[in-house]
């Protein structure tokens, strides 16, 4: 496995990962949902054009008051706060969210003093970029958020529950309605995959990447298999799965909690 740039997205160049033949967009399927905020419909669109070629869905505020009530709505999974905006600036929207909300920030500014930098990161941003910025800096710094929050979230969960379906990752057991099931290594390793990132669609490259490892070379219809044999031993019915969803067009996700029964 190899870093390279990607061919397949025009003129806009993304760091993708090269796999063979094949190119993988980096973080690029995620399906996660960020939220910008800037008074500047210009720096949005630019803002808004990088993260959706790279995969994300994206929300926007143009004053800081909308911004706290889409966070409200919607639930993004990460935020691009400019720090001066109307109605509400983004010092104050970063101190309001801080007290409800564990949402990563990433402040951006035309400011560019330590101690402007310090009061925003005292705050709660977990990080800051400084106008005029780098489209490829910030989708990098983007991605760097989201994968250690991630990572951070995932350390230490020993088990996720879904309804009737636990996980225990430390056993390695799964348990449907209080009775065991038999999964075998790659079954659990896909299940374990999906589950710990519910919502998030993941390609089946990116499910085979995970699964099988980077030096596989065999067909991506291979999750199809492993994905029906799991659900016959998971989902209440495997005709209408309602654990693991199909996304027609891109691959499969877990549901969210909301969506789980």
């Amino acid at each position: 496995m190899e870093r390279d740039w990607c061919p397949i997205v025009g003129a806009l160049q993304f760091v993708c990962l090269l796999h063979g033949d094949r190119y993988i967009v980096a973080e690029g399927m995620a399906n996660r949902k960020i939220l910008i905020v800037d008074d500047d419909k210009k720096t949005v669109d630019l803002i808004r054009l990088y993260l959706e070629k790279d995969g994300y869905r994206t929300l926007v505020a143009y004053d800081g008051r909308r911004a706290l009530e889409l966070t409200r709505q919607k639930r993004p999974d990460l935020i691009v706060l400019d720090l001066m905006l109307p109605e509400v600036n983004g010092l104050d929207v970063c101190r309001i969210l801080r007290t409800e909300s564990k949402v990563p920030i990433i402040m951006l500014t035309a400011k560019s003093t330590e101690d402007d930098k310090l009061l925003g990161l005292d705050l709660g941003a977990d990080d800051y970029v400084t106008k005029p910025f780098s489209p490829r800096e910030l989708l990098a710094r983007v991605r760097a958020v989201l994968r250690r929050i991630g990572e951070e979230r995932s350390e230490g969960q020993e088990q996720v529950r879904a309804g009737d379906l636990v996980v225990d990752f430390v056993r390695h057991e799964v348990t449907v309605r209080g009775e065991p099931v038999y999964l075998t290594p790659k079954e659990f390793k896909l299940l374990e995959t999906l589950i710990r990132e519910p919502g998030r669609a993941f390609t089946r490259l990116e499910l085979l990447d995970r699964v099988f490892g980077f030096d596989y070379e065999g067909l991506e219809r291979t999750i199809d298999v492993h994905v029906m044999n799991l659900r016959k031993k998971i989902e209440p019915n495997p005709g209408k799965p309602v654990y693991i969803q199909t996304v027609y067009g891109v691959g499969y996700k877990f549901a969210e909690a909301q969506d789980a029964p």
